[in-house]
């Protein structure tokens, strides 16, 4: 598949099948991505992939464990502006609407959340991490080695979801990896193959327009 049609095909994927994704195919995906680009080169990401009996004993540790209090980071600011936050509601309006469960169904809707905790079923995960020193500009850069990472997938048929949930359980995560504390535990990536008759991997997503986003100077 071509950059577009992997751009047009990648999606958050809340549903996965279980059908095991070639040690192989990971690896080379991984080393192209390589490739991506990083300010004054540093390549800042790192990152821990897990799969079979190591990714199922973070499971089920994370299941048993509290949410991290303080937090290492946050990732809801944008919330408190109104433009923002309305694009969250719209996500949750369609997702939520997708597979049949309303507003007041509560216990429905923090049980797919949780399923944040198990990957929605995907059978490799991948953490992403790097040392607290890291500023702004390499947190770009991480998020354009993911970006790297998430087509390159595509292109091999495969898919994944990029969980800044699991931020979450940071300290928790960074234990059970044996990671020291001057790391932080940005996100994981998990990855596999879409539930294709999963309705939360179909609804429509809504993006805004480009007219909303962009500014062109100096055009005819």
């Amino acid at each position: 598949m071509d950059v577009e049609e992997a751009v047009a095909t990648r999606r958050s994927i809340r549903a996965f099948s279980a059908r095991p994704v070639p040690f192989e195919t990971l690896y080379r995906v991984l080393d192209q991505a390589r490739l991506a680009p990083s300010g004054c080169n540093y390549q800042p990401w790192e990152a821990t992939v897990l799969m079979g009996e190591p990714l199922r004993l973070l499971q089920e540790r994370l299941a048993a464990s509290e949410q991290d209090d303080p937090l290492e980071y946050d990732f809801t600011a944008p919330g408190q502006l109104e433009k923002y936050k309305s694009r969250l509601r719209a996500l949750g309006a369609r997702m939520y609407g997708a597979m049949s469960i309303g507003r007041d169904q509560t216990d429905t809707r923090e049980a797919f959340r949780q399923g944040n905790i198990f990957s929605f079923g995907a059978p490799a995960l991948l953490l992403c991490h790097f040392p607290k020193l890291m500023k702004e500009p390499q947190w770009s850069d991480v998020g354009m080695w993911l970006q790297t990472i998430m087509l390159l997938l595509r292109g091999e048929g495969l898919d994944s979801c990029p969980q800044e949930f699991m931020g979450l359980y940071g300290r928790t995560i960074k234990d059970q990896l044996g990671l020291a504390n001057d790391v932080v535990l940005f996100c994981g990536l998990s990855i596999g193959w879409r539930d294709t008759n999963a309705e939360v991997n179909t609804f429509e997503r809504e993006r805004a327009p480009l007219t909303e986003q962009i500014t062109f100077l100096g055009f005819d």
